[in-house]
């Protein structure tokens, strides 16, 4: 059998939050690498319409469209590396905990597991609605 404590379980959530937040990061920048790229082939694109004698100039630039989608895809890669790292940090001491009720009774190991698994369910939906949340940011706003 596996010998788990709430330190090693702890240590382990941490790291795998840490490589989690470290990938959203990346994704991020690469995101916001691709936007710098097309925002200076559009900079060169400013349309100026002549005065129709209303006295309204339109000015047309596509900088703060790309501005923004780099902006929404930094603010999405923060949320959802927070949001794994609280889940995995979260996970990691309850399931540290379950093992060391577990361990100290084991007469109550259904319950304990029974709790433990309802726990991870409402830890990992907190996680999905969060993904939700970041897709509506991307893709809708």
């Amino acid at each position: 059998m596996l010998n788990l404590n709430a330190k090693k379980l702890t240590r382990l959530a941490i790291v795998l939050g840490a490589i989690i937040l470290i990938m959203s990061t990346v994704a991020t920048v690469a995101a916001f690498a691709d936007t710098d790229k097309g925002a200076s082939s559009n900079a060169t694109q400013t349309v100026t319409a002549q005065d129709s004698g209303d006295g309204y100039i339109a000015e047309a630039s596509g900088k703060a469209d790309d501005n923004t989608t780099g902006l929404k895809s930094i603010a999405a890669g923060i949320a959802i590396g927070f949001a794994a790292c609280g889940g995995g940090i979260g996970m990691g001491i309850s399931g540290g905990k379950a093992a060391e009720g577990i361990s100290r009774q084991p007469e109550a190991d259904g319950k304990i597991r029974t709790n433990f698994m309802l726990s991870l369910v409402f830890i990992e939906t907190a996680i999905i609605y969060a993904l939700l949340v970041v897709i509506l940011i991307i893709f809708v706003l």
